[in-house]
This record gives structure tokens, C-alpha cells and sequence, in this order.
């Protein structure tokens, strides 16, 4: 039976959360000076899992910031996302970490019915928003808005964390640090430079920026990028009545191969970071030899319009400003635009972060690291950060960062040792608990003293010979016990 207000998810999530029972209590030991023993640098989808499943760890003194201003602008759900559906399957694992109750599913079939949900082939954004709100208010996920992390100081056994809160500058200390910060935080928006250093900031945007698709009504666009995100700001921009739209791809046909689908079985998925460095670089290469392959409904959502061009084995050679326009150059010849829009991906360079420049060069890289065959040599890839089975920073010298190994890496800048787009849906399953008993571990040994007095404290017994003593066989007299 349909169900058209919250009180059939909520009441569901409520008895799983009684099942499961209390949270448990609190085992980390406070620390004169020490506000957090976790930040959570990210308030999205990522940053709310983690949130819950710290707290079902036993590990409760813990934050979530994130700059946005509300609950709405959180993630990029409502912001940077214009996809109609997400591109996952929708019945992959998410933040219900193995609770039922509280998966999408879950919530779907109890607002909509389970005919609804078996009716869709993939879960609408706007949907999937609303679930993420749902989900951190039913599991209790507090989140610091307008909260934003300015640089990250580190302080011997833990972090300064100076942050800007509604714009006031204050301090706060952490033991350890998650960054699920979403695409930007490895790095930033890959803007090429013909268009970076030839027009005006006014006349192009970036995919990850916001993107006012009313004021393009009426005006030539040109989009740069044969991914996702491309397609769907030119379907965007087509649906705003813009008078047309020019998609230029660089290569001679678009990515159709869904590379990272192929290793997405059980075996390769769960044992991926133990495959030789060797075969997860070789992995990497070849999803990024093959590129990043477009949902067909996003290609379908942008090609329906008649006044939509698409361009292959075309890339931009020359830009230029003329007369207030942009005036470009790509497959021999020459184009006017009223504006254009970036899809094209983003770099991963902790330097480019200013809560990491600090100590950006004390990073290992997978560049330090590994020496790939000299056909499989790619810059970009050599820029991400070799990270531990924690997905911790490491150390590029040993001994010059310990606190590196403190700080857990849950964005794209782990791709080339996990694999996936870390902080997708697809990732959460494995990573969220690796990273949870990471961090567990840590505390515990770094406590280990503290730990070792309480597990070997005197125990107060649970009953006396009192209980029993009636019961105990009498000896008939004269006979020794053996």
C-alpha cells in the first residue's frame, strides 16, 4: 500500500535502529586540549555514513563541517548535479551500512510502494537528495553549516583545525581527519588553459561551478568534454532555451566502455587493494586511455534537440575574445559563443588545497612511489596520492610526517589505489568500514596503556557462593576427595 508521508520510513528505520540497539558507549579516552577525536571535513552523502557508523563503532566525540549554508546546499545533490538519475545501479549498497531500514529502497517503497520502486531503473537526483536528508535526520547526524575548514596545522599527536565559522576565524583541535570533500577536494576543476588563459572568467564556467542556465536563454553555448557532467549541463542549457549548444569531444568517438563496471564483482571489488601496485596503475591507464563513459540517457537528453551539435575528434585549438563573444578554433574551423562551459574533469594536486599546502610536499604519491612501463606513463595519474589500506596519507620520506597517517583520504584522490570514484555510492560498501577500523585501531593503540589498565581492572563479580552453596554435593563422611 502507498504511503504518501514520512511516518512509514521513519517508523520502519526506528524499530531497525531499536533492533540493532543503544549506540555503544564512548570508548576513546578524552585528552586534555583535544575537541574531536574525529573531523569530518564534508557534510554529503559521505560525510553523514561516516558520521553513523563512527558513532556505531563506540567512537563518539566526533564533528561534521561543511561550508555550505544550509542542508540544501550540502553534497552536490542540489548544486553542481543536473543528471535527471544517478548514473549507479539502484540497488547497490549505500549509507545504510547493512541496515535495511534505513536504505533507499527502504525509504522509497514506504513513501511510493514497492511497484513504484520496482518500476525505476535508476533513482531520480531529486529523490536521492531527499533521502540523504531523510537518512541524517533519522540516524541523528549533526552537521556544522557555514562551518569551513581554512588550513589544517599539524600539532604534534593531533591537528589545529583553523576554521571559518559564518565567516569568524576560531580554532579547534582533532585526533584524526576524514576528508570526504567530493570531487574539488583532491585538487580543484581541470580548466584547460587555452580557455583559462584566453577568456574571460565571465564568459566560462567550470561543470562544479554553479551555473545561472536561465541567464543562457537565447544564447550560443559551446561545451567542452565528452563526460557525464558535459552532457548534462548541455541538456541543461538546451532545456533553458538556449538557441543552441556545441559539444566538442576531443576524441574520435565517445567513451562507451564503462571500464570500472568490469572489476565490479565481489572478488575484484573486495580484494582490489591488495592487487600488485603494477595492476592497479595498469587499471587506472586504462580507464583513463578509454575515458569516462556518458549514461545513454544523458547523451538521448541532449541529442533530441534539434539545435544541438555534436563535434568529435574536435578539440579546441585556439580561443580568443571578439567584440564581447568568444571566438574559437576546433576541428578547422572557427566558431562564435556567448558562453561555454567546461566538462572536463578535475586534477588531483594537494598543494591546490590550501587546508593541505603546508605539508602538500610530504605526501606520497603514486608518482614517488611507482615507475609505470614506458607506454603507461600519465601525469595525472602520478599526481594522486598513495594511500595506506586506511586510505591514509603516507609519508613520501619516512619519519618527516608521522601525523600524515592521520588524515583519511575519502575523495576522487583515491582512485588509482582503490580503484572507483571514492565517495560514490559504489565505494561505500568496502571503504567506509575499512576506513572506520582504521581509525579504530589507531585509537585504541595510541591508548593502548589506558586500555590495558581497563581490560585488566578488577571486576566486581556478578554473584557470590551464596547463590550455589545450597547446591553444592555433600561428601559422605569418611571419604577423601580424590
Amino acid at each position: 500500500m502507498t504511503q504518501t508521508t514520512e511516518r512509514g520510513p521513519d517508523q520502519a528505520a526506528s524499530h531497525a535502529l531499536r533492533l540493532i540497539g543503544a549506540d555503544p558507549e564512548n570508548w576513546v579516552p578524552e585528552r586534555a586540549g583535544i575537541d574531536h577525536d574525529v573531523a569530518i571535513v564534508g557534510g554529503g552523502q559521505s560525510g553523514r555514513a561516516f558520521a553513523f557508523a563512527l558513532r556505531r563503532a563506540g567512537i563518539a566525540r566526533i564533528t561534521v563541517i561543511d561550508g555550505a549554508a544550509d542542508e540544501g546546499k550540502a553534497g552536490i545533490w542540489r548544486t553542481a548535479a543536473r543528471m535527471h538519475k544517478l548514473r549507479t545501479p539502484k540497488s547497490l549498497p549505500g549509507p545504510e551500512l547493512g541496515i535495511p531500514a534505513l536504505s533507499f529502497q527502504a525509504w522509497y517503497e514506504a513513501k511510493h510502494g514497492q511497484a513504484a520502486y520496482a518500476e525505476i531503473d535508476r533513482i531520480r537526483r531529486v529523490d536521492w537528495a531527499e533521502y540523504l536528508d531523510w537518512y541524517r535526520r533519522v540516524v541523528g547526524v549533526p552537521i556544522r553549516f557555514r562551518t569551513q575548514l581554512a588550513h589544517i596545522e599539524p600539532a604534534g599527536d593531533h591537528f589545529r583545525l583553523h576554521l571559518e565559522i559564518e565567516g569568524i576565524a576560531k580554532v579547534e583541535t582533532a585526533r584524526k581527519i576524514i576528508l570526504a570533500n567530493g570531487f574539488l577536494g583532491g585538487g580543484g576543476a581541470f580548466i584547460p588553459r587555452i580557455i583559462s588563459d584566453k577568456i574571460s572568467p565571465s564568459l566560462y564556467a567550470h561543470t562544479a561551478h554553479r551555473i545561472d542556465f536561465g541567464a543562457l536563454r537565447g544564447r550560443q553555448i559551446a561545451v567542452i568534454g565528452a563526460a557525464a557532467a558535459a552532457f548534462d549541463a548541455a541538456g541543461m542549457a538546451l532545456e533553458a532555451d538556449a538557441k543552441s549548444v556545441d559539444l566538442f569531444v576531443r576524441r574520435a568517438a565517445i567513451p562507451a566502455e564503462p571500464v570500472i563496471r568490469v572489476r565490479g564483482y565481489p572478488g575484484a571489488y573486495d580484494n582490489y587493494f591488495e592487487l600488485p601496485d603494477a595492476v592497479r596503475w595498469q587499471q587506472a591507464f586504462r580507464f583513463r586511455s578509454v575515458g569516462s563513459t556518458p549514461p545513454s540517457d544523458a547523451i538521448e537528453r541532449a541529442i533530441k534537440h534539434p539545435n544541438f551539435h555534436l563535434h568529435l575528434g574536435a578539440p579546441w585549438t585556439a580561443a580568443r575574445i571578439e567584440e564581447g563573444r568568444i571566438a574559437a578554433e576546433a576541428g578547422g574551423r572557427n566558431y562564435r559563443f556567448d558562453f561555454a562551459i567546461a566538462g572536463t574533469g578535475y586534477f588531483v594536486d594537494a598543494a591546490a588545497r590550501p587546508e593541505l599546502a603546508d605539508f602538500a610536499s610530504e605526501i606520497l604519491s603514486w608518482g614517488h612511489r611507482f615507475v609505470p612501463p614506458g607506454d603507461q606513463v600519465d601525469a595525472e595519474l602520478a599526481a594522486h596520492p598513495y594511500l595506506g589500506a586506511g586510505h591514509e596519507y603516507l609519508e613520501r620520506t619516512p619519519g618527516s610526517g608521522p601525523y600524515l597517517r592521520n588524515i583519511h583520504v575519502f575523495n576522487p584522490a583515491a582512485f588509482v589505489s582503490f580503484g572507483l570514484p571514492i565517495g560514490d555510492v559504489p565505494s561505500f560498501k568496502r571503504d567506509i568500514p575499512s576506513v572506520v577500523r582504521r581509525i579504530s585501531r589507531d585509537l585504541f593503540f595510541a591508548d593502548f596503556d589506558h586500555h590495558a589498565r581497563r581490560i585488566n581492572g578488577d571486576i566486581a563479580p556478578d554473584f557470590g557462593p551464596e547463590l550455589y552453596v545450597s547446591a553444592v554435593a555433600k561428601r559422605p563422611a569418611g571419604i577423601a576427595a580424590e
